[in-house]
């Protein structure tokens, strides 16, 4: 497998940088992308293909993608999920060489959603209410730029819908004592699906590492 890919570079995936890598210096990765079963373990939906109507996405980073991913999945209208990597720099990544902070990437998961069921608005209260979005490199424990906190949409309507709900949730976590927040809101970003192991990880290993923790912050909408 490896004599169809790029030469596997040496990586540290224990240094836990904090610090982001530039796009010169980051890995330079391989033209393959990893291979999927394409089948939701919970949901029995495909976790890849073209998104068609109803159906929207968005791309969600809340630290170590195994919790993150479970959470949406539960949530109704969610039609499908999937964990990946994105907001780096290196073609079709490895969790190895994402771990090892040389490409730039966060863990991520894909949300795929009918919004005549849940609303974009209620995912990003969920999102933001999910973790501690002000920690910067980290979530809790787990440390490095593989962690960091990010929203990735694919159009400006939902780029402006993240933001605002951005500043509104700032002032309820200022109001609280907590520090500005950190996450990175960003549109037309790449994914790159991880392994097939760290597919729904938690609905196939139910008592596996979940390292997910919010701010104990409601979310109250201006609209109320």
């Amino acid at each position: 497998m490896q004599s169809q890919q790029a030469p596997i570079q040496a990586i540290d995936t224990m240094k836990k940088s904090t610090t982001m890598i530039t796009r010169e210096k980051a890995l330079k990765g391989r033209a393959e992308p990893i291979q999927l079963s394409n089948h939701h373990y919970v949901l029995g939906t495909p976790i890849q293909g073209d998104i068609a109507s109803p159906y929207k996405s968005i791309v969600f980073g809340m630290g170590c993608f195994w919790g993150a991913e479970r959470l949406f999945w539960t949530q109704e209208g969610v039609y499908t999920t999937a964990v990946g990597y994105a907001g780096g720099f290196t073609d079709n990544p490895t969790y190895e060489e994402v771990c090892s902070g040389d490409t730039g990437h966060t863990e991520v998961v894909l949300v795929v959603y009918d919004p005549g069921k849940i609303s974009l608005d209620k995912l990003l209260e969920i999102f933001w209410t999910g973790h501690d979005p002000t920690q910067g490199m980290r979530q809790g424990n787990d440390i490095g730029t593989q962690y960091r906190s990010a929203i990735y949409v694919n159009n400006k309507e939902d780029l402006d819908s993240a933001n605002a709900s951005m500043q509104e949730y700032q002032q309820q976590l200022h109001q609280s004592g907590f520090p500005k927040i950190s996450t990175e809101i960003e549109l037309d970003r790449v994914l790159y699906y991880a392994e097939e192991y760290h597919q729904q990880y938690l609905g196939k290993n139910p008592a596996g590492y979940c390292g997910l923790r919010g701010t104990g912050v409601d979310f109250l909408s201006a609209d109320g």
